[in-house]
């Protein structure tokens, strides 16, 4: 059990068309370029710091990880070498070795790209694979039907809602809706995550 690698080791994760590198204060320009492609801010259904707020956003991420409870992540397009996005393990159970995907964004001209099933899938192989992972989650909003559709074709089940389980920055009180992956579950999902990105492929040829 010893010989078991820290869930909160900070790690480069590699693909084919994204890397995953491990968050710093150098990334905060190439990530205010990425909030302002598309205004993500705007957006009702996630939170995406505005260009004013993105420093405090990656000292917070950095707080956490110091803390033990998050691994915190910049995603970069491997063909461009641009910054696109932001993704974390959170919410890190070290002693019952499960973790949560989420406080995850990305530019919108990334969006369908290929990069995102991809974080998905080094986030995942990494977590089972590495970290030896018995389970891990993805929570959303209730009301954000997309999010939810989107985790529920990795091969994520739905474990249930938390009813009234917090609030958000405008004040209304948000339903959360929580999936799993567990470890037995996870062949299945990668290999569909791995036809996925062979079909975006295919459509770039």
């Amino acid at each position: 059990m010893s010989s078991r690698r820290p869930l909160t080791d900070a790690v480069t994760l590699t693909g084919t068309l994204v890397t995953l590198e491990p968050l710093t204060r150098d990334h905060h320009d190439g990530l205010v370029a990425a909030a302002s492609d598309g205004d993500l801010w705007d957006l009702w259904y996630t939170s995406v710091p505005r260009p004013e707020a993105m420093a405090a956003e990656i000292e917070r991420r950095l707080a956490l990880q110091a803390a033990g409870s998050m691994v915190a992540f910049t995603a970069r397009r491997n063909d461009t070498g641009a910054v696109i996005g932001m993704t974390t393990y959170m919410n890190v159970d070290a002693v019952s070795r499960r973790l949560e995907i989420g406080s995850t964004w990305n530019a919108a001209s990334a969006q369908r790209s290929g990069t995102n099933t991809e974080s998905k899938l080094l986030l995942l192989r990494h977590a089972f694979e590495s970290l030896d992972c018995i389970a891990v989650e993805f929570r959303t909003h209730w009301l954000n039907h997309q999010s939810r559709a989107a985790i529920a074709r990795l091969g994520a089940k739905q474990d249930g809602v938390l009813r009234s389980h917090m609030l958000t920055a405008d004040g209304t009180i948000r339903d959360t809706v929580v999936f799993s992956i567990i470890a037995m579950e996870w062949p299945a999902v990668r290999n569909e995550l791995l036809r996925r990105l062979a079909v975006t492929d295919a459509s770039r040829m």
